[in-house]
């Protein structure tokens, strides 16, 4: 299983889906709130990429498997947050290696982290290190990785996060459900294996109008013809019932490559217009 880092870089020249798996129970069962999704969002949009998709999935191994075997039989860039620790409750570490078909063995690597970790934190207490005192043996699982993973820094504590790469090409990374350690390491997995997907600032545009007293069903036919006739952009539709300014409208655009974004949009007004709609304000992000 190759290192992210050494995938050919000319092997994928599209970008690929961006994906983020949230794992944890605290938060299905609302204890915590989710932070990743938006923050996952801006990091991406600070390099000119988009999500393509999210997943919260519970503790529950059977389903982590499912879902890791799910995302590493696609292409798909995938950032994985929670459940990589030692308790009895963090499973993430042994379904990606089930989903992977290869067995959990001591990374050589995290191992050493993990142990200087403990002698800062022994050194800060102003006591001696004991590697084998059962809480740091404990703490070492943490390194107990899939077979052939390669590690991500941690900026925070020294704990490696790790990735895996998986049959489809793409690849997963897996990050701790803390947002002080995942979220630096997750921007850190960008800029390392990344950095060939990245657009320059502004090189994603959306633009739409407010649109009144229409249904989407009856918008449809211009969305499709929109699409058929710009195949770089994409058309969406977010109707709202109780806006406070607008109150119940549908925004309704386009959006993609700066340079097909205008053109599909004169495209969309103009094909609108026998509809005889009213609308509002247009809208450019």
């Amino acid at each position: 299983m190759a290192d992210p880092a050494t995938m050919d870089p000319d092997s994928r020249a599209a970008s690929p889906a961006f994906g983020l798996l949230v794992i944890g129970d605290e938060i299905l069962s609302g204890r915590r709130q989710d932070k990743h999704l938006p923050k996952v969002i801006e990091l991406l949009a600070e390099r000119g990429l988009a999500l393509a998709w999210a997943q919260y999935v519970g503790d529950d191994p059977v389903r982590i498997s499912a879902a890791l075997r799910r995302v590493l039989a696609t292409s798909d860039v995938v950032f994985s947050t929670g459940g990589i620790g030692a308790t009895p409750d963090d499973h993430t570490r042994q379904c990606a290696a089930a989903a992977l078909g290869v067995p959990l063995a001591l990374h050589p690597q995290a191992k050493a982290l993990i142990e200087q970790r403990g002698r800062d934190a022994a050194a800060e207490k102003g006591i001696a290190y004991d590697s084998a005192r059962a809480d740091n043996i404990q703490r070492l699982q943490m390194g107990v990785l899939p077979a052939g993973a390669a590690l991500i820094p941690n900026p925070y504590n020294r704990i490696p996060g790790f990735s895996c790469r998986g049959p489809g090409g793409g690849a997963v990374y897996f990050t701790p459900g803390f947002p002080v350690m995942a979220w630096p390491m997750i921007a850190w997995a960008l800029d390392t294996h990344c950095a060939r997907w990245f657009q320059r600032p502004g090189a994603w545009r959306e633009r739409s109008l407010i649109v009144f007293g229409a249904v989407e069903s009856v918008l449809t036919p211009v969305m499709e013809r929109v699409e058929a006739a710009h195949p770089r952009v994409k058309v969406f539709s977010l109707p709202s019932v109780d806006h406070p300014e607008w109150g119940a409208h549908i925004d309704l655009g386009v959006k993609g490559p700066v340079d097909a974004v205008d053109a599909a949009f004169a495209d969309l007004k103009t094909w609108l217009t026998p509809f005889k709609l009213k609308t509002g304000p247009e809208l450019q992000r």
